[in-house]
């Protein structure tokens, strides 16, 4: 039976349209709003730099991602049942964590300019060697952001949860009973599970920040320096080309890394991912930019505020603030298959697959309902079982025939 009825249905069931419809959604969407409060926020404590100073921010935040990353796994078994008061908690963690991830942001990028300046080579000293250590230890793919990554908030495991980079179960933290000593095991797991986390947090999103910064200085230095609003149109317009030519090119590099292997297999990968990353810098950097310029240039504070309000709130409706948080540690080329360069960007394409799955599941029920009622009419109709013993021992049995036997077989 067809899952889709209407020619519309049938259309929207498409798989090639609903991935576009995510791509367009992720791209023209959820992106901007994400660029705009991460602006709204960052240029808010920039305007204010007296009550947020460079390193008192770095230390809270820091603090706060720390502790947010040792916790993920009481909170997931706290609110794994959803709920009322599920969603007001994480959407107030959300919120939290998002200010908490711009200020530690900020803070690196503020210090960076405080001690190296806009210094070409200077810039490139920090920005090279992150970038290599970036791509030997394979987490290049974290430097990736809106427009690669839809993050919803539907469940408690996609708030929560988030991977670090050697991957230490969070389980380990937990303490023993209050009736039963530790165990040195308990104790030396323990420290390896915060240690990660301290490594993912502090080591891993300071490289991701330096090559960020690195990126975006050598565009306001190279890209129309003279002409602000030139360079933000341009920034704007390479990274939506680089965008939608890495969306549109993401089946051919599918097919190619399910058939290679090794070394070519990663080198593959951190090709496609480094364009993914120049793409995703410059519409950041364009966005930001043209908010900067066009939005409210007469009363900055007030575009600060309407930026970080309304983004996030537009956010919490569509169920898409989650991706807001940067956070946790993803190895290149890890998944199997073309697993590797398929972006996360699923919004329709989960919607409709949940309308498919209870569509079939009614469908079954239906078919189910329907053959119990076929059965138990079937039964009705059946004489009893003593009539029909009776009617079977004085029926008449048939004579049996045996076929004549050849002459030529007989002994």
């Amino acid at each position: 039976m067809d899952e889709c009825g209407t020619f519309a249905e049938k259309w929207l069931c498409n798989d090639f349209v609903l991935t576009w419809m995510d791509v367009l959604l992720s791209t023209l969407v959820v992106g901007p709003c994400v660029v705009g409060f991460w602006r709204g926020t960052w240029e808010y404590m920039i305007h204010f730099e007296n009550q947020f100073p460079v390193w008192w921010c770095l230390y809270v935040s820091t603090a706060l991602h720390l502790t947010f990353t040792l916790i993920r796994g009481g909170l997931i078994e706290r609110f794994k049942k959803g709920g009322t008061l599920y969603s007001v908690v994480s959407r107030c963690y959300i919120y939290v964590f998002a200010v908490c991830c711009a200020m530690q942001w900020r803070s690196t990028w503020q210090i960076l300019e405080y001690h190296i300046g806009f210094d070409v080579r200077l810039v490139l000293v920090f920005t090279v060697p992150s970038l290599i250590l970036l791509l030997i230890f394979r987490i290049f793919g974290n430097t990736l952001a809106p427009p690669y990554v839809i993050a919803t908030d539907f469940k408690a495991e996609d708030v929560f949860d988030f991977p670090t980079m050697f991957k230490i179960p969070a389980s380990y933290a937990v303490l023993p009973k209050y009736d039963q000593e530790p165990k040195k095991s308990d104790t030396r797991d323990t420290w390896l599970y915060v240690l990660d986390c301290f490594f993912s947090v502090f080591v891993i999103g300071t490289l991701v920040v330096f090559v960020w910064r690195g990126c975006w200085c050598l565009l306001d230095m190279y890209l129309f320096p003279d002409r602000e609003d030139l360079s933000a149109w341009g920034s704007l317009i390479m990274g939506y080309i680089l965008v939608f030519s890495t969306f549109a090119t993401q089946p051919l590099v599918k097919h190619i890394v399910s058939r290679i292997s090794g070394l070519l297999r990663l080198v593959t990968v951190d090709i496609y991912l480094i364009l993914s990353f120049c793409g995703t810098v410059n519409v950041w950097r364009g966005v930001w930019n043209l908010l900067n310029i066009y939005f409210l240039p007469d009363n900055k504070v007030m575009s600060y505020w309407v930026t970080h309000v309304a983004c996030f709130l537009f956010l919490i409706l569509i169920n898409s603030s989650n991706s807001i948080l940067v956070r946790g540690v993803y190895i290149d080329a890890e998944e199997e298959g073309a697993q590797c360069v398929d972006f996360p960007c699923y919004y329709l394409r989960l919607f409709f697959q949940a309308r498919r799955r209870k569509k079939l599941l009614r469908q079954m029920q239906k078919r189910q309902v329907a053959a119990l009622v076929r059965r138990k009419s079937e039964g009705d109709g059946l004489p009893a079982p003593q009539d029909q013993l009776n009617n079977t021992s004085n029926r008449p049995r048939p004579s049996i025939h045996l076929p004549p036997a050849d002459p030529a077989n007989v002994v």
